[in-house]
């Protein structure tokens, strides 16, 4: 998102229209509900997690796409990124306040989901 038009928005009081093509919060948008955005957000609901952390706790995601959402996350402003400057540098992810406030409604969902599906029984 661009300053000008964030700034903008904020002084006229428009809302975001995020139907419109050219909306930033469109990108926003986007990232959150892309296929793996949903499950990073709620993996870092509880904790900060390390990369492989992350991977190990996303089942089916690459690296690739584990370390493209988390970029887009963090762009966005919903994931902080914090590295430690050891060797090698150990990064550690976790969610914004702005993060956690999107989280909230996905984590409710997703209870919701599960309590409403049958007994899973593995196997």
């Amino acid at each position: 998102m661009t300053e000008g038009v964030q700034r903008r928005g904020a002084e006229t009081g428009k809302r975001y229209d995020v139907f419109h093509t050219d909306c930033p919060a469109r990108n926003v948008v986007d990232h959150v509900t892309s296929r793996w955005g949903i499950w990073v957000l709620i993996s870092l609901r509880r904790n900060d997690l390390r990369f492989y952390e992350l991977r190990e706790s996303i089942q089916g995601i690459s690296e690739k796409m584990l370390a493209q959402t988390l970029r887009a996350l963090v762009q966005d402003g919903l994931v902080r990124r914090e590295v430690e400057p050891t060797t090698p540098p150990q990064v550690t992810y976790g969610l914004t306040e702005f993060g956690r406030e999107l989280g909230e409604p996905l984590t409710e969902l997703f209870d919701r989901i599960t309590r409403r599906l049958p007994p899973y029984s593995a196997g």
